[in-house]
């Protein structure tokens, strides 16, 4: 006999209580069922939006199929701004949406940008790729960081403090984790620029 079948003569046996109100139980009967019935709806529409690059059919020892799910990455960080006030980020490849939350293919990274002395630092992990496939590239105020590999893609639009001058970039990649410093440039850069990874 199962844990489902005890339950169920319990949930009957109170019921039919004369200490109890049959109404109350049946209540939450039902609303509980309606709860189910709401998270198994849910659960079908975010897997009918999944990309295919998202779902994998494995087969088991026993010849039987399963359908794998994944992955998916979705966190954020929060940490205090100079001004006080906290600045939360989100990161990885679930997007909230009006319409549930949306699954795509590119990873955002976790960036974390900080300004001083007329430098720029923005560090970025992108953990399980190499250096060569990372590309990034500067227009006006933005640094644009991607990888596009079979296994893995990241994309990001960081936001900066200020223009700056491509051209003296100084960067380092190592242990999944990307470091970039940028100078502060007054003068407007008429197009964006490349930056290659030292």
């Amino acid at each position: 006999m199962s844990w489902d079948d005890d339950f169920e003569k319990w949930f009957r046996r109170r019921m039919h209580s004369p200490f109890s109100k049959g109404w109350f139980f049946e209540d939450i009967d039902n609303m509980l069922r309606d709860i189910e019935e709401m998270m198994t709806k849910e659960i079908q529409e975010l897997t009918s939006r999944i990309p295919r690059d998202y779902v994998r059919e494995r087969q088991l020892p026993d010849g039987s199929k399963i359908r794998e799910l994944g992955p998916f990455v979705y966190g954020y960080s929060m940490r205090i701004g100079p001004d006080g006030k906290p600045i939360i980020r989100e990161f990885g490849n679930v997007q909230p949406s009006r319409r549930g939350p949306l699954i795509k293919e590119e990873r955002e990274p976790l960036v974390d940008v900080m300004s001083a002395n007329g430098e720029i630092k923005i560090i970025a992990e992108l953990p399980g790729v190499d250096k060569k496939d990372i590309k990034l590239h500067v227009l006006d105020d933005v640094l644009t960081i991607s990888v596009e590999t079979q296994d893995r893609k990241y994309y990001k639009e960081a936001k900066l403090p200020s223009e700056v001058a491509p051209g003296q970039a100084k960067t380092s990649y190592k242990n999944g984790v990307l470091e970039v410093t940028l100078q502060k440039s007054e003068k407007h850069q008429p197009k964006g620029e490349p930056i290659e990874i030292d």
